[in-house]
């Protein structure tokens, strides 16, 4: 199917691009195939390379299919239609949301199948999704339920709906410290039971969030306690067959498919997104597939920001106009990769390192014998896709050879 994505318009408000004319349509100006180096843009500016985003996201799709799980992405990632598109448009079932707030913008992109991770306990937007059931019969939703208190808010919420579609909810499994659901087996029973017994509501299994495990054998064991509890709500009848079992993380996936797939009494829906993207910092040290075995990983960092540099105050230190407000730094600051000089010549930065950032301000400190100078520019990687998007509005796709092959907005 086809998203209804907006074409946005670009003008002076657009960070890093240099449009100081008249407003300009994504469509046209992606149409002209501007240089990335060539004037249109200012520094910093972040940009997607599109090999390396094509290949992310075939070899998700590829992983899925190939394990007989259903993908459900998570969009909370780049929050960009035109990603989303693309998603669907490899195999992707649906999105995954974290918030109300996404699942009303996925809507408005005519986006038919949501997966909502978390408890909702907001009555208005509650009773917003049950009038979207009500009116579009294609419109598939599942939300969590991890308390009683919760089950009681939405039961409530989409009461006095005669013949109206019942909410699908799923029943949350947690673990000791970890943040959201259920702690224990009875507990998960109770939730259950509580949604199975309320009208309006349906249950249709269970979820849970593996990726604040810091082993692949507890994520293991979390993984067949979500099985064993998905098996005891089809033994007491609560929940038709196959009951849905949700999982999600970028960082264990692998784990995920040995344990789940092609399991015939389970629809095993995973909900990774920072693949999509994936980076050259947390997820390219942890990813599933090197861990897998791979020389290589299969997924690449897509992301990179071009910075330049301002100054070089004493010997192994540069300054490059990019800090806290374009680049995150939450799992790590980012990542030197490639030196771009004035007359285009480029070198390898892969031994240089970001060692603080201000406002608008990088330090690199530089390998002895690394030569960089006033006006060169810095190509850096990113670690953590899920905090850089939400610092640009509009985000170039250029081609290998830097040509603009199109223009991404992101809605957070």
């Amino acid at each position: 199917m086809r998203l209804r994505i907006p074409d946005e318009q670009i003008d002076w408000r657009a960070t890093g691009f240099w449009w100081p004319g008249r407003p300009i349509a994504v469509s046209e100006f992606a149409a002209r195939r501007p240089h990335l180096f060539g004037g249109a843009f200012t520094w910093p500016i972040m940009v997607l390379r599109r090999s390396k985003l094509e290949r992310n996201i075939a070899a998700l799709a590829e992983f899925t299919a190939a394990h007989g799980l259903t993908f459900a992405p998570h969009g909370k990632t780049s929050m960009a239609p035109v990603l989303f598109q693309a998603q669907l448009d490899a195999g992707a079932w649906g999105l995954t949301a974290a918030t109300a707030n996404q699942v009303l913008a996925y809507r408005r992109f005519g986006m038919p199948r949501v997966l909502l991770a978390n408890e909702l306990l907001d009555a208005t937007a509650l009773r917003w999704i049950a009038a979207e059931l009500d009116r579009d019969p294609d419109f598939e939703f599942l939300c969590y339920a991890d308390s009683p208190a919760g089950v009681e808010v939405a039961a409530g919420a989409v009461a006095r709906r005669p013949g109206g579609r019942p909410l699908r909810m799923l029943v949350e499994r947690g673990f000791p410290g970890g943040r959201t659901g259920c702690r224990t087996e009875d507990q998960v029973m109770e939730v259950a039971r509580a949604v199975a017994a309320a009208p309006g509501l349906e249950l249709a299994g269970v979820a849970g969030y593996e990726g604040g495990l810091a082993t692949g054998d507890a994520v293991r064991d979390f993984v067949r306690g979500l099985a064993g509890d998905a098996a005891r709500l089809g033994a007491e009848g609560l929940v038709a067959a196959p009951p849905i079992l949700s999982v999600g993380g970028s960082s264990w996936f692998d784990v995920v498919a040995e344990e789940l797939a092609d399991r015939g009494d389970l629809r095993v829906v995973l909900r990774s997104g920072a693949y999509v993207a994936h980076d050259d910092g947390l997820y390219h040290r942890n990813s599933p597939f090197r861990r897998a075995g791979g020389a290589e990983d299969d997924l690449a960092g897509a992301l990179e920001i071009w910075a330049q540099i301002s100054s070089v105050p004493e010997p192994g230190l540069a300054i490059a106009t990019m800090g806290r407000r374009e680049a995150n730094s939450d799992a790590g600051p980012p990542v030197p990769r490639v030196l771009r000089r004035p007359d285009g010549e480029q070198a390898d930065l892969s031994g240089a390192e970001v060692t603080a950032l201000n406002d608008h301000h990088a330090y690199l400190s530089l390998p002895a014998g690394v030569r960089v100078a006033p006006g060169d520019l810095v190509g850096f990687g990113i670690s953590h896709p899920c905090t850089a998007f939400d610092r640009w509005r509009l985000i170039p796709v250029v081609a290998d050879d830097d040509t603009v092959v199109d223009v991404l907005r992101t809605y957070f």
